[in-house]
């Protein structure tokens, strides 16, 4: 046989205790003092009484009570305040009692304490500008028609934890002024517009079933949306959120519309899931902004934003194809996930792009010019008050780190600080518009009495931390930024992979004076590598000093000169004979026969003083020489045995330092 489940038995007096019979069996209404029954239950003369009894501001305690629509009027007829012609109660215990019908608090005064805990209403509830003077305790409560608090105060603290609002939830113009807490509510269709929250809010856990209108509320005190889900609808546009606005691990099944709210602390969007449209048109925080691990479905566009500090996407997954338009001084992308097409728009921003994940083109874009407010004014502008002291408009990006560049397009892009080392597929990065590079030192440095001097080029950050490490590192090499995340060394091995790859890139887009730069930097990385065979070290040494890697045409046009001068002195001191030689005729007469050989003489080496030999005349003939060699062409004049040697040796290294100076001139201005 089934047990009857136990009775239970409030902690307070009430009507049904030790009945067996009648209408009032198994009430649990609160026993109005000196009666046995509760308010509901009186005889008539007995309530008539009571009510009497009762002036404006008194204490009330019906615990339990049902209420019918004319019982509660008769109740609050009762405590109506002269002045205002509105009832004005104390303390007003009504949990766990039951609104049979519509209830009217409309414009009502609670100067203690509301509780309303566990109550229900069944039909509908109106607290429109009704004042809570103290506590309002509506825990539990269970509204099933609709709720109006349009206007209400609350000066104290407002409990609506675990309320179900099964109707509509009007709190339109309603002001909190202590914490309003709705964690664990539930409200099938909940409107918070133009709400003012002087302390906190808060709605973690909270189930909006319908739409949530919270548009032009303002959040004084934290506003907490931990683990809210939004069924339906969220609107937030023109919200203003003094305190932090959490909304992490959030969900939003329909449209969530942030448009024109006003972020004054942290933001935080993290875990959040947006299923439908996530709109931040035209949103401005001011402080950081983390949508890290968020989820985004089909969001389409996302801003464009502006933040006053950072925004961080670390982790956030977008699932269809999205557009990115934000002004911020730093964007955090770590492991950022993008499975369809996107286009990162920016101003102002330090991008941190490393190990971010995406499988089609993916293009980063530094956007000139403020974004439109395309809901505003025509011609209007988004305003970019809190970027103001920036350094420019520009896009920094400082980590490209595990990054597959396959699908990447980058446009208008500083990447002097910018991390490439650990990239893949770094040969096939697009770079378009004007996307600069580190430096080398610009002016003269002098090591140890030696001048010092770096040929302008494009250089990788990396290498920059490098050389600043070295010990005989010159000023203007820059150190890598502590506190990255990224403390391990990067060398020469490391980085001349880095400068192949970018060449290969420059040279893909048919730019091969910039890839010249890049394959500069790639032969120092080898020539610096100490894990290369010396023979091929002392290679690149020499073609370094020679022409700067085939590359620096002044350098070769310079060894150049010198050569042809050292060739023309030599000439000159040694190389051409004394005098020219006389032709001489030998005759030998046999019989009739008459033989006239004529022999050359050997060059005879000068034998005057050196400075006797720094002629004009000799000047011409060893110009001839020099100039021949130089083309390739015997000058065909009489050499000693030193010029013979010297001319040789001119043949061999003249040509070869014109070709390397033509070569360099050909890789700068090579189409």
């Amino acid at each position: 046989m089934a047990s009857t489940p136990a009775l239970v038995v409030p902690d307070w007096p009430f009507c049904g205790d030790g009945v067996t019979g009648g209408d009032r069996a198994g009430c649990t209404g609160r026993s109005v003092d000196p009666h046995s029954s509760c308010l509901a239950h009186l005889s008539g003369v007995d309530r008539d009484t009571h009510l009497a009894s009762l002036n404006a501001g008194d204490d009330i305690d019906h615990r339990g009570t049902s209420f019918t629509g004319q019982l509660l009027d008769q109740l609050l007829d009762a405590l109506n305040d002269p002045t205002t012609s509105y009832p004005r109660l104390g303390d007003a215990l009504f949990e766990s009692a039951t609104f049979t019908d519509n209830a009217n608090f409309e414009s009502i005064t609670f100067t203690g304490d509301a509780r309303f805990h566990k109550a229900t209403f069944t039909g509908h509830a109106w607290f429109e500008s009704a004042n809570f003077a103290r506590e309002a305790q509506f825990e539990s409560v269970t509204f099933t028609g609709t709720a109006g608090f349009e206007s209400a105060t609350f000066t104290g603290t407002a409990r609506f934890h675990s309320a179900t609002f099964t109707g509509e939830a009007w709190f339109l113009f309603a002001a909190f002024n202590g914490t309003a807490g709705f964690p664990s509510a539930t409200f099938a269709d909940a409107t918070f517009r133009a709400a003012a929250f002087t302390g906190d809010a808060w709605f973690h856990e909270t189930a909006f079933t319908g739409d949530a209108r919270f548009a032009a509320a303002t959040f004084t005190g934290t506003a907490q949306f931990r683990s809210a889900t939004f069924t339906g609808d969220a609107n937030f546009g023109s919200t203003t959120f003094t305190g932090d606005a959490r909304f992490r691990s959030a969900t939003f099944a329909g449209a969530a519309s942030f448009e024109s709210a006003a972020f004054n602390a942290i933001a935080d969007f993290r875990s959040a899931g947006f299923n439908g449209i996530a709109d931040f048109q035209a949103a401005d925080f001011t402080e950081d902004v983390d949508f890290g691990a968020a989820v985004f479905e089909r969001a389409g566009e996302l801003g464009p934003l502006v933040c006053g500090k950072r925004v961080f996407l670390s982790e956030a997954r977008f699932s269809g194809p999205v557009t990115l338009s934000i002004a911020a001084r730093g964007l955090e992308c770590h492991r950022t996930r993008w499975a369809s097409t996107a286009t990162l728009r920016l101003r102002h921003t330090d991008v941190d792009f490393a190990h971010a994940d995406f499988e089609y083109p993916l293009s980063i874009a530094a956007e000139q010019a403020p974004f439109p407010n395309s809901r505003g004014t025509r011609g209007a502008v988004i305003p970019e008050n809190r970027l103001t002291d920036t350094a420019g408009s520009g896009v920094r990006i400082t980590s490209l780190r595990g990054v597959d560049a396959a699908h990447l397009v980058l446009a208008d892009i500083d990447l002097t600080r910018c991390l490439f080392t650990r990239t893949v597929h770094l040969d096939q990065i697009r770079l378009e518009g004007n996307c600069t590079f580190a430096s080398v030192p610009a002016r003269t440095q002098w090591r140890r009495l030696l001048p010092r001097r770096f040929t302008q080029r494009r250089t990788l950050a990396e290498e920059h931390h490098w050389r600043s490490r070295q010990p005989t590192a010159v000023p203007g090499w820059q150190q890598a930024i502590p506190d990255t995340g990224h403390t391990e060394h990067v060398g020469p091995a490391q980085l001349a992979p880095v400068y192949r790859a970018l060449r290969k890139a420059f040279e893909d887009s048919k730019n091969e004076p910039d890839a010249a730069d890049f394959y500069y930097g790639e032969m120092e990385m080898r020539r610096h590598d100490r894990d290369r065979p010396r023979a091929e070290r002392a290679l690149l040494v020499a073609y370094w000093a020679l022409s700067g890697y085939g590359l620096r045409a002044t350098r070769a046009a310079v060894w150049l000169l010198l050569a042809m001068t050292s060739t023309l002195l030599a000439m000159m001191l040694w190389g051409l004979p004394a005098d020219n030689w006389k032709p001489e005729t030998v005759g030998s007469v046999t019989g009739r026969q008459v033989r006239l050989p004529t022999q050359k003489p050997d060059p005879a080496n000068p034998t005057d003083a050196l400075h006797e030999r720094l002629s004009t005349k000799r000047f011409e003939k060893s110009l001839r020489v020099v100039v021949n060699s130089v083309i390739f062409r015997s000058s065909d004049q009489d050499l000693t045995t030193a010029g013979t040697y010297t001319e040789m040796a001119s043949r061999l290294t003249e040509p070869v330092l014109l070709g390397l100076a033509a070569l360099a001139i050909r890789g700068r201005i090579k189409r």
